[in-house]
């Protein structure tokens, strides 16, 4: 069959990211013999005329929708990225009668309600790379569609899926072609990192999270050999920029130390990163494996200094960890962006400027703290039923669609952002959600790579909020 696949995320900031998803499931499809186009929306100046042209010339039996997020995560400037599949599908209907078929994370958190918005006539759950050419052969074969794990759709107005359960054991290192597929350039040239996972599903437990629901809560590891065998073969093509995806990075922790001696034994040149460490997992032999591995950037998102807060958010870790891994980093040269989110479940103003304490005193230099404000509630997370507790919501799950967010009754939201932006006023290392959306991020990326800044782009923070300032920008 033909198949075309659309990667929709169109969202460039705060640098964009490549549709791994989207490569891995054309990868799939194309080896289970379709023949397969993959549309990439992320640097279409008018993306509809672009879908027409491909419907009006290549006509394929099958769409597939790759979509990565809901919305942009932010309480202060949200955005609700699901808008611009609509008109995507109108068009695909009015000029194609091919099968429309939802895949992506985004997916996997809320199917019901992304079929119900869209109208799409099904959606894939779970590893799509698995489940979609299963799909393929059944509709090959004009098959029903019934008891096939993965797959979920709405007839006569009724919601159906089978649970896909994620296989155990060991899983593959997913590197999908990039350039047959995308315009990999053009992330390039914007300073975006190609993307890597070292595992799949997640043990942790954090009230607000979906990665349980998206990946499984059962570790599957990819062999440290092949970790650096697949980031061998990405840097023998160029990609040297590398980033591990993983929901957490250093858990388990002998993997994380299998990986970086395997890395640093093959000496292949990558600049290497992860945004991802937990602090429970923090030591000088994680770290100096790291370094000796490759790494040019870490980042730990530990969201609280507060024991307070971290057990409302059921983090797994405390204070002592946060403050052991800030001494951790002090002995080391590695650059690290710590990963704070403020207005979770206790949170109050003595927390709050507990937190920032930390920031403002334990934090190097040259390192760089975020500061989110908010939490996205999805529907089935148990932060949703503190919510509902506290009399914080009251919609019903299949109104949340648009993002609804917690933000905790014990301190107001104003004064919080207030407190955040008086220390970032002094502390040029400090950002916040309001920093990745400046309009002129883009032209700071293209710049930086056309000057030679290497990876990561944020280790410079201090360098471009001063320039900005500057400039008179409110950087």
């Amino acid at each position: 069959m033909k198949i075309l696949i659309i990667s929709t995320n169109r969202n460039q900031f705060p640098v964009p990211v490549i549709p791994l998803g989207a490569c891995m499931v054309a990868d799939a499809a194309q080896k289970n013999g379709h023949e397969v186009r993959l549309l990439d929306m992320m640097f279409e100046r008018k993306p509809l005329s672009a879908l027409r042209s491909e419907l009006a010339e290549w006509h394929p039996d099958v769409i597939g929708l790759s979509v990565r997020n809901i919305d942009n995560n932010d309480m202060h400037s949200p955005s609700f990225f699901l808008k611009e599949l609509v008109p995507l599908i109108n068009t695909i209907r009015g000029m194609s009668k091919a099968a429309v078929v939802l895949g992506g994370a985004a997916v996997s958190v809320m199917p019901e309600e992304l079929l119900r918005y869209t109208g799409a006539d099904m959606a894939v759950l779970g590893d799509g790379e698995t489940v979609f050419p299963a799909l393929l052969d059944r509709l090959s074969r004009n098959e029903s569609l019934e008891e096939l794990s993965g797959v979920a759709k709405i007839e006569d107005g009724v919601f159906y899926s089978i649970t896909c359960s994620p296989s155990e054991g060991s899983c593959k290192c997913a590197s999908p072609h990039f350039s047959r597929w995308i315009n990999i350039k053009n992330y390039l040239n914007r300073l975006s990192t190609v993307p890597l996972q070292t595992k799949l599903g997640c043990h942790f437990k954090c009230i607000y999270c979906t990665y349980r629901k998206i990946e499984g809560s059962r570790y599957r590891l990819v062999n440290p050999e092949e970790v650096a065998d697949t980031v061998e073969a990405l840097a023998s093509r160029k990609l040297r920029d590398i980033e591990f995806v993983d929901n957490v990075f250093n858990s388990p922790y002998d993997h994380a130390v299998s990986i970086c001696e395997k890395l640093a034994e093959a000496k292949c040149g990558a600049s290497l990163t992860s945004l991802e460490l937990n602090p429970l997992f923090i030591d000088d032999e994680l770290i100096t494996a790291m370094e000796k591995a490759g790494f040019s950037g870490i980042g730990i998102t530990v969201e609280s200094a507060s024991d307070r807060v971290l057990e409302g958010l059921k983090k797994g870790f405390a204070t002592e960890h946060v403050h052991k891994s800030a001494e951790v980093i002090r002995r080391h040269k590695l650059p690290c962006v710590w990963i704070f989110m403020m207005g979770g479940p206790n949170e109050s103003e003595e927390t709050v400027r507990e937190t920032l304490r930390f920031a403002e005193n334990s934090i190097r230099l040259q390192d760089v703290a975020f500061f989110g404000t908010g939490i996205r509630i999805y529907p089935g997370t148990e932060l949703e039923a503190v919510a509902r507790e506290e009399g914080l919501l009251s919609l019903s799950a299949d109104k949340m669609l648009e993002p609804v967010f917690y933000f905790s009754p014990m301190v107001e939201y104003g004064w919080v952002r207030n407190q955040i932006k008086t220390s970032m006023s002094g502390h040029m290392n400090f950002i916040n959600s309001d920093s990745l959306s400046l309009p002129l991020l883009p032209v700071i990326h293209r710049l930086g790579y056309r000057i030679g800044l290497r990876h990561p782009l944020w280790k410079h923070t201090r360098f471009i909020r001063r320039t900005l300032r500057m400039t008179g920008m409110d950087a």
